[in-house]
């Protein structure tokens, strides 16, 4: 029995307008998020696994990401796919030359279907401990249909937790708004003898209503901002591939010439997204102030 876990739809589509000024042209998902039959089309979703650093690999699908983590002594997940995208990232991680047998964690940014479907059939084959916030653990539980199989609570992350597996720590964020409890990452990155800071802001989208989810939104933009003014995040590594241009930059990295700057390392465009992200949900807001009167 496949034990994918389905969110609620109305809460599980991810609006990618806060990213779409970053985006482009992406050849494979030209399709909104929106469009159901499109996000399920293995022909319009496949992408080649890909190496982005030395210790990071792309196995998501065109409309929303997933990545391992190389850590020399065993591998971590970041997102979990759905459906049947979860036997597309097994043969993925194989023909990146790993074993999924090697999975230690798969850290799920939040609870919707995009994000967390696969989680139960990595964790029943491979034995990967499944991480979220307890908040998501809950909204996962709450969306769960009667012949669906509960994951199980492996690992309740919390705000300043941290995981350490080889050579690789994962410094974790709650950061709600998109969730109740978005969880985002911060990891080291390599690139031959360099190292860059990388963050995955776990919920972007803005497909949630009232002015208190919003304002929770905003301040989660902030303190990432914060983040960032403090010591440069230097690599997005973006759970739908047009907040972060991947496609794009992975088109740039296949035509890098040795000693030119890496695609992904962009601190400036880094800070300018997040700008972004705040003047979407300011604009937000203040829709939303305004409709009751506030």
């Amino acid at each position: 029995m496949r034990l994918t876990i389905w969110a609620v739809f109305t809460l599980g589509v991810c609006a990618c307008t806060a990213g779409d000024s970053d985006t482009g042209a992406l050849p494979e998902a030209s399709v909104t998020s929106t469009n159901r039959s499109a996000r399920s089309d293995p022909a319009l979703q496949r992408v080649e696994p890909f190496s982005i650093f030395d210790n990071v690999y792309y196995i998501g699908i065109g409309w929303v990401s997933a990545y391992l983590v190389d850590t020399g002594d065993g591998l971590i997940m970041i997102d979990a796919l759905y459906d049947d995208f979860v036997d597309t990232a097994i043969e993925d991680i194989k023909g990146l030359g790993f074993d999924p047998e090697d999975l230690e964690y798969i850290l799920v940014t939040h609870g919707h279907f995009d994000h967390v479907g696969g989680a139960g059939e990595f964790q029943q084959q491979f034995g990967a401990q499944v991480v979220m916030t307890e908040a998501d653990w809950e909204l996962t539980e709450a969306s769960l249909g009667p012949s669906e199989q509960a994951l199980v609570w492996d690992m309740v992350a919390t705000d300043g937790d941290e995981i350490v597996v080889g050579n690789t720590t994962v410094h974790f964020y709650v950061t709600p708004g998109h969730t109740p409890g978005v969880l985002s990452l911060e990891l080291a990155v390599r690139d031959g003898e360099a190292e860059h800071r990388a963050f995955t802001f776990g919920g972007v989208g803005l497909n949630l209503e009232g002015v208190e989810r919003t304002e929770v939104y905003l301040r989660s933009v902030r303190r990432i901002q914060e983040l960032a003014q403090a010591k440069p995040i230097e690599v997005n590594l973006a759970n739908h591939p047009g907040m972060g241009r991947l496609f794009e930059r992975r088109d740039l990295l296949a035509e890098r010439a040795p000693g030119e700057p890496h695609p992904f390392v962009d601190a400036t465009g880094y800070l300018s997204w997040l700008d972004e992200l705040r003047e979407n949900g300011e604009v937000k807001l203040a829709d939303e102030r305004a409709e009751v009167g506030r």
